[in-house]
């Protein structure tokens, strides 16, 4: 790798603290980034990752340190303030307006006037030769944002960054809804920042994408900094070991279950956002894994399924009762637990509390008279924190304060109170680090043994093929094919997602 040099670093960051009360965030933290670079920033959730490029894009403001670029003292007091010194950030949590367009989204605060005047239409144009250069010609300028997928609206992040023309961009889990394919082009778009001296900023919990796409990096672990060095000069088995801070021996842990009954079928299935009816069987201990580009219908599958969408044909099959018409409520009686792949605005009710997100769908227990126990409630959710390993103060922290990954934890941790039996998994280990994936695989492992069956939809298809029981892959909303893992390979999976063979 290349890495264009320049003396001093274009930014560099020093003895950065951060507390947020109790929580400290960061502590004395040191970072550097040169023109030219890709620089990843690892580290468990939790780590304090986000933190640090929060306070670089001005939406936090460090306690103790100093920030330089270009070698003059930085201290932006807004994300305003940052960006108009050639800094963008591409959240983790997409940070779109959802009732607005694509091209609204993208040129929000960079519009296009004369005498006061928008001019649409080049802005359209822009916004179209943007999507276009990131192989999405698909997304429409004129779209609504909330009507996306999120996989989609994660290309428009993209997008609104690039629009910037910015010196430094930071990229929080870019790839993280992202398909093989949308990768590959997102690393061709990074290759081209680098050659116009653009510093990248890369977070990622996807370590073997790191190791191919970043120039150095940067390790953190409980907010400290753990270690700094050339990507090309560390394996991944020591840059796993600096995160956790000990040895990690299996990513995909394998735990034996046996594969009995069909316990949910589906017949000539269409909701209302499906194109083409699915016929589909699940089996009780079945780990069924969906793979298939970005809106090729798997996510709507498991929608329809559930009861957020409509079923306009078909009908579901749960447990041998048949179902024409679902609802959320109706799926939940009958132990269906449902992970939204947008956990920002579906997945979680982020202004309450992690004990009464981790219970929303099973109230039953804490119930008495019309009054919650809330003692028993928060006892339960302390339970559950330390089985899903979810770093928190306690049950009554708000959940909206917990990182992303500890979210998606707390997400996870919803189902298994619930004592779902069928378990529809929209991705599941979307912004989670390598060991808590471990463990959530492990998890999903579990339940499969005790005879649950899980529906797995990733875009990661290493998580697919280390985990799964049977592979089906969606093209152009058509189930195409369905098989047992071992007769796939990421090759095949890729080729029958993209060209429907």
């Amino acid at each position: 790798m290349t890495i264009i040099q320049k003396s001093p670093p274009r930014l560099k960051m020093t003895g950065i603290s951060k507390n947020f009360k109790a929580t400290v965030a960061l502590d004395d933290v040191d970072f550097e980034l040169i023109s030219g670079e890709v620089h990843a920033l690892l580290g468990e959730n939790g780590a304090g990752k986000s933190t640090l490029v929060k306070i670089l894009s001005g939406a936090v403001n460090p306690d103790k340190g100093t920030i330089l670029l270009d070698g003059k003292a930085f201290q932006p007091d807004s994300p305003l303030e940052s960006r108009k010194k050639g800094i963008s950030m591409i959240y983790q949590e997409l940070n779109l307006a959802p009732h607005m367009t694509v091209m609204e989204n993208v040129m929000l605060g960079r519009e296009i006037s004369a005498g006061g005047i928008l001019r649409l239409k080049e802005m359209e144009d822009k916004v179209r030769e943007l999507l276009h250069f990131v192989g999405h010609d698909e997304i429409v300028p004129n779209a609504k944002v909330g009507e996306l997928s999120v996989g989609a609206r994660q290309i428009v992040e993209i997008t609104r960054a690039l629009i910037e023309e910015a010196g430094i961009i930071i990229m929080d889990e870019p790839t993280s809804s992202l398909s093989l394919e949308d990768c590959k082009r997102l690393f061709e778009i990074i290759h081209k920042l680098k050659q116009k001296g653009v510093g990248i900023i890369y977070i990622s919990h996807f370590l073997e994408e790191v190791q191919q796409v970043a120039d150095r990096y940067t390790v953190l672990r409980d907010g400290k900094k753990i270690s700094s060095g050339r990507m090309d000069e560390v394996s991944l088995d020591e840059i796993i070991r600096m995160m956790v801070g000990q040895d990690f021996t299996e990513l995909f842990p394998r735990v034996e279950h046996s594969i009995e009954d069909v316990i949910l079928s589906v017949k000539g299935l269409k909701g209302k956002n499906m194109q083409e009816p699915v016929d589909l069987e699940l089996r009780r201990g079945e780990i069924l894994g969906i793979a298939g580009l970005i809106g090729a219908g798997r996510t709507e599958l498991l929608r329809a399924v559930f009861g957020l969408d409509k079923i306009e044909k078909g009908v579901v099959f749960i447990a041998g009762k048949s179902i024409s018409k679902t609802s959320p409520g109706e799926s939940i009686k009958l132990r269906v637990g449902f992970l939204s792949e947008d956990r920002q605005t579906e997945g979680l009710a982020l202004p309450l509390s992690l004990a009464d997100n981790m219970t929303l769908s099973r109230y039953g227990p804490y119930q008495k008279l019309g009054f919650i126990d809330l003692k028993k409630q928060k006892k339960v959710t302390t339970r559950f924190l330390d089985i899903m390993n979810i770093k928190a103060d306690g049950p009554d922290q708000l959940t909206a304060n917990l990182s992303g990954g500890n979210q998606q934890k707390v997400a996870l941790a919803r189902l298994l109170h619930q004592e779902a039996e069928i378990l529809l998994l929209d991705e599941p280990t979307r912004g989670i680090d390598v060991v808590s994936k471990s463990q959530i695989y492990e998890w999903i492992g579990r339940l499969s043994a005790e005879g649950k069956a899980v529906i797995f939809v990733s875009s990661y298809l290493p998580e697919l093929l280390g985990v799964c029981d049977n592979i089906a892959v969606f093209h152009r909303f058509s189930l195409i094919d369905l098989r047992p893992t071992r007769e796939w390979d990421a090759h095949s999976i890729m080729t029958a997602a993209a060209l429907g063979s």
